[in-house]
């Protein structure tokens, strides 16, 4: 197997969601995102809950970048949430999120946690 597919493996089976990888994502997501994040849309970023399975860019209160709009109507999958929190500019060029999370088990425990808000 190439070395993609095995990242994407090891990725994918830590993306079960979990209790505790859940927690561990609530913990980084409250030093990472909760500043642009929040349970409602506000300028600085769309609101998260609910963004697993939904679809990219569909939000009505909020003014996704062009970046993010040319992905729709693709959803957010586990493979999509991690590829843009690995490196955003990357995933969709031209979007306003300007760092993303280095880490595979930072960015697969923010995944395990946004998969549960509502």
């Amino acid at each position: 197997m190439t070395r993609r597919v095995l990242a994407v493996l090891a990725v994918t089976s830590l993306l079960t969601v979990s209790p505790a990888l859940a927690a561990d994502g609530a913990k980084v997501f409250q030093l990472q995102c909760k500043t642009c994040h929040g349970a409602k849309s506000t300028p600085m970023g769309p609101s998260l809950a609910g963004v697993a399975g939904r679809k990219i860019a569909s939000l009505a209160d909020y003014r996704y970048s062009t970046g993010l709009t040319a992905k729709a109507p693709a959803v957010w999958t586990d493979a999509n949430l991690d590829a843009y929190l690995a490196a955003p500019t990357k995933f969709a060029p031209g979007t306003r999120m300007p760092t993303g999370l280095a880490g595979p088990a930072d960015r697969a425990a923010v995944v395990a946690y946004m998969k549960g808000l509502k």
